[in-house]
């Protein structure tokens, strides 16, 4: 089993190098030092400016990535959003994520007030993916992001940490062969610690996560969701034969109706036929 465990790790974050890249975007290496445009697009990606088929003041949509997760990975599911009318940009993490949690949340501070600024928008969405979820909860909880977001999506967080980056030091990699962020992932960290200690949804933020069971980087798949107040949605409840993995959930269907259904304030319905 914990050899299984291992290779399946192994294997997810070589996927992680090479991510999927979407016939519907315009590849372009977005920076998250990089000022969005006007109509909310990644700074350097592609956009269609008139799809605002949403309210016209609905929020713009920040796309927050994980570790090694270049910004094209994530045109798909900005694809998508744009399509449904959403002003979306992509935010990569500084240095793809390896460096402190903490200074990646500062940067994604500054980045959401350029969003904003851009945009003329009060508050914004945020949409993460993995230890995107993390910098941004980070950046929610102490750094004033409570005032600026309004709605929190994450997709496959480690919210309470994985024992997928304990098991590197138990095999004799050392801890986590040295990448600060993944130290900062493992089960009992100090800034989880500090995350989510007392209330680990505060503010008026409307928190939702999503998590599956195939999930290869965050073990036990449980610990990708919040207390206090959050909607969890494990898509196995509503989907049984749905597979989706870790990279899955920013490329699944399935998971997309519950993001869209979250940044409209709809109940949750995951279509368990959704493409």
């Amino acid at each position: 089993m914990l050899l299984r465990t291992i290779l399946a790790a192994t294997a997810a974050t070589a996927a992680l190098l090479v991510p999927a890249t979407a016939a519907v975007a315009t590849p372009a290496a977005a920076s998250s030092a990089a000022t969005p445009s006007t109509d909310g697009s990644a700074a350097t990606g592609g956009t269609d400016v008139e799809a605002i088929a949403v309210a016209a003041d609905a929020n713009p949509v920040i796309v927050v990535g994980g570790l090694i997760g270049v910004s094209i990975a994530y045109e798909p599911i900005a694809a998508r959003l744009r399509a449904d009318g959403f002003r979306v940009s992509i935010y990569q993490l500084p240095d793809l994520g390896f460096g402190d949690i903490r200074e990646s949340a500062r940067a994604l501070s500054s980045y959401v007030d350029q969003v904003r600024a851009a945009t003329g928008a009060a508050r914004v969405d945020l949409v993460t993916h993995s230890e995107g979820g993390l910098v941004s909860r980070w950046y929610v909880k102490f750094l004033g992001g409570a005032d600026v977001v309004d709605r929190y999506i994450s997709l496959g967080s480690p919210q309470q940490g994985t024992y997928v980056a304990n098991i590197l030091n138990f095999v004799g990699l050392g801890s986590c062969a040295g990448v600060v962020a993944c130290q900062q992932m493992s089960i009992g960290s100090d800034l989880l610690t500090a995350l989510n200690g007392g209330d680990d949804t505060p503010g008026a933020v409307r928190w939702t996560t999503v998590r599956t069971w195939q999930d290869e980087l965050v073990r036990p798949v449980g610990n990708a969701a919040l207390s206090d107040g959050a909607t969890n949605v494990l898509i196995q409840a509503w989907c049984p034969l749905r597979v989706v993995g870790h990279l899955g959930l920013i490329l699944d269907g399935t998971t997309y109706t519950v993001v869209r259904q979250a940044l409209t304030d709809a109940a949750i319905r995951p279509n368990c036929f959704a493409l």
